[in-house]
């Protein structure tokens, strides 16, 4: 991990469940060369662990605030999440 690399914890909240925006993350977040891993939560949000550039991390979260068309993003938290180092970018089971 270079000095220049973050990892951002990010959960969606709204209509993000049933409506592909969890699929449509993972591929966004791929698109930008991020690794790290997306899932559903059983409140309803869908969380994502995301390490890249913050360039590419804010870009993430600016797509996840719109979502798919089906997805009604109420708001979309954000936080830094301790480094870690993936190997791609996954879905992960419900937690």
């Amino acid at each position: 991990m270079t000095a220049s690399t973050e990892t951002w914890r990010l959960v969606a909240h709204g209509r993000v469940q049933g409506v592909g925006y969890r699929g449509a993350c993972a591929d966004k977040a791929m698109a930008l060369g991020l690794t790290g891993w997306v899932r559903n939560r059983m409140d309803g949000t869908v969380e994502v662990i995301a390490t890249g550039s913050r360039e590419h991390l804010e870009t993430l979260r600016q797509w996840m605030e719109q979502g798919p068309p089906a997805a009604q993003v109420a708001r979309v938290d954000m936080a830094p999440a301790p480094p870690e180092t993936f190997d791609s970018f996954a879905w992960r089971p419900t937690a």
